[in-house]
């Protein structure tokens, strides 16, 4: 099956979903980009020449440029403020739509594109890559394993300095809604439980060249007794961390600790006498499906064989509200000074 598809944004981001989808013989060979959308149109036409893309309609009205081109899919990479009058449009004209994280700016924005996509019988989904590592697969499927029993806790750490520019430098809330949830989503993934509350801890650390939010500490309760803390900053100068956070799953048998790159280490229970009774190493398995670990493109391949098949995407809103949830959760929690309950 073959699909045309209209690119809403197009800034630094677009460029990883193009190069994702070139990446992907099936998936350059299913998807056509046949429009551009964006406010700035010479910004549409720069990309269009750095990809071969000339044949596309370009617009700033994405109305117009689906009207023109009669197109399947909206991929969404506009900015968050931006995503709830680009998803429903695209919805109410009939196309499957992928948004860039977070799906919508506010709750009620998410609820109301998951009664959209429902009552237009489309499909919205998040580009949640980062759960699409092999890193994060091979977390899942240790869990699953039972080779630590019983998972009781999640601990991360996510320390770096990005200097970007631009919008993110005077953003609300910057760590929590713009990076944090990747690792939250993630987290969400490897628990496979349902998060309740949280309580957090936000500050802008001096030397922080962000307005606002550049640092965090949540404590989230999920179901099942289990606690998953998270320590986070994008100011810290220094020795830094992974993009993907430092990982610590503790079970009731043993820990796997992860550094977000290469490195795992589990270990279970030893039997030597006194008052530490030491380890035993295990080992960790790599990922079940490597088809699943290719970040963006993992992600649109999934997109792309829920609408071929009718199963549902791994990252369908009304699955990805959750972690939407986490963050907002955490956002109001850090606001109140109070522990706050996630409903969603």
């Amino acid at each position: 099956m073959k699909f045309s598809a209209i690119l809403c944004g197009c800034g630094a981001m677009s460029k990883g979903w193009l190069r994702a989808i070139a990446s992907n013989p099936l998936l350059a060979d299913t998807i056509t980009i046949v429009g551009l959308v964006d406010l700035n149109r010479e910004t549409a036409e720069k990309l269009a020449a750095e990809f071969g893309l000339e044949g596309a309609v370009i617009g700033s009205d994405l109305s117009d440029v689906i009207a023109a081109t009669k197109a399947d899919l909206v991929f969404d990479i506009v900015i968050p403020a931006a995503r709830y009058d680009v998803v429903s449009t695209a919805l109410k004209a009939g196309c499957h739509v992928l948004s860039e994280k977070p799906m919508a700016a506010s709750l009620a924005e998410g609820a109301a594109l998951i009664d959209l996509a429902a009552e237009t019988g489309c499909i919205h989904a998040v580009i949640q890559n980062r759960r699409f590592i092999s890193g994060v697969r091979r977390l899942r499927r240790f869990v699953e394993s039972g080779a630590i029993g019983e998972l009781t806790g999640i601990h991360c750490d996510f320390f770096l300095a990005p200097h970007f520019g631009g919008f993110r430098e005077e953003m609300d809330n910057v760590l929590l809604l713009d990076m944090a949830i990747h690792t939250f989503d993630a987290a969400r993934y490897v628990v496979d439980r349902k998060p309740l509350a949280v309580y957090c801890v936000e500050r802008n650390p001096r030397g922080s060249w962000y307005r606002h939010g550049a640092s965090a500490n949540a404590i989230f309760e999920f179901s099942d007794d289990i606690v998953f803390t998270y320590r986070g900053s994008w100011c810290a100068e220094g020795e830094r961390t992974s993009w993907e956070s430092q990982w610590r799953l503790v079970g009731s048998k043993g820990m796997l600790t992860w550094d977000g790159e290469e490195n795992f280490k589990a270990t279970i229970a030893g039997e030597e006498p006194g008052l530490l009774r030491g380890s035993v190493a295990v080992n960790v398995p790599g990922p079940e499906h490597d088809e699943e670990t290719h970040g963006h493109a993992s992600v649109i391949a999934d997109f792309i064989a829920a609408i071929s098949t009718g199963k549902q995407p791994e990252t369908v809103n009304s699955d990805n509200i959750r972690s939407l949830a986490m963050v907002f959760g955490a956002i109001e929690s850090a606001k109140t000074g109070r522990r706050v309950e996630i409903s969603a």
